[in-house]
């Protein structure tokens, strides 16, 4: 017969041998799989006075085309903005190569996120950071077309529109391709714009179409991200010449 000490022996060998089967019969989890859109990287592009820029490059394919949104050019409409950020890095099988840069004014920005419409300092400091930062780096960028995010308190006669500030151009083109392809988000020319000299007009200007996205600043937060989705794949799925 076995003595004591031999009989504890082969227990702890058969307790041993049963862990390391079930460890081996485990389902394997793969921690080598890549995160979405690993490719992208953030810069900051400015640090001024009255804010900050950076830029979020490489979303989608970086192989493909060139497009750049921006967001932050009027501060108080801010929810819109979250929406685009939350939403587009977060795609995967995207077409084109996209950059998005975030203006995020720091000084007199009212009362931020209120969506109201505003006169105030920091609607003026967006739209200086973005002539001042934002213009030349799309400019010069390669970009096929850029697009500039923005909402409204429901006072023109469509809630969530596209539209761009140059008549007769290209991205007046693209603007009405994407609200013919879009069962939610029309195609309307504001009468004016306080942002179009600081960014989307001497795009256009310097060969670069661009234009506007405007959504409903009080919309359910549900409807904000459909309507967002509805635009990013409509541009994404543009035949860009």
């Amino acid at each position: 017969m076995f003595k004591k000490d031999h009989i504890l022996i082969l227990i702890l060998i058969i307790i041993i041998l049963a862990i390391s089967i079930a460890i081996i019969s485990m389902p394997h989890v793969d921690n080598t799989v890549s995160p979405k859109n690993t490719s992208s990287t953030t810069e900051i592009i400015a640090n001024d006075t009255v804010g900050t820029v950076k830029v979020i490059r490489n979303i989608g394919n970086p192989n493909s085309k060139k497009i750049a949104y921006v967001v932050g050019v009027h501060p108080l409409e801010n929810e819109t903005h979250k929406t685009l950020l939350k939403l587009l890095p977060a795609l995967t099988d995207l077409n084109y190569c996209y950059d998005i840069y975030v203006i995020n004014v720091t000084k007199d920005i009212g009362h931020y996120g209120d969506g109201y419409s505003d006169n105030s300092p920091g609607r003026q400091n967006g739209q200086n950071l973005a002539y001042k930062y934002v213009y030349p780096q799309i400019a010069d960028g390669d970009y096929e077309l850029a697009v500039d995010i923005h909402s409204n308190v429901g006072a023109y006669e469509y809630k969530t529109f596209v539209f761009s500030p140059v008549k007769e151009s290209l991205s007046g083109e693209y603007a009405k391709k994407i609200a013919d392809g879009c069962e939610n988000i029309s195609y309307y020319v504001p009468e004016s714009t306080t942002s179009g000299p600081f960014l989307t007009v001497p795009l256009n200007e310097n060969g670069v179409p661009a234009f506007y996205f405007e959504e409903y600043s009080f919309a359910p937060q549900g409807e904000k991200d459909s309507h967002m989705l509805e635009l990013i794949h409509a541009i994404d799925n543009l035949e860009l010449k």
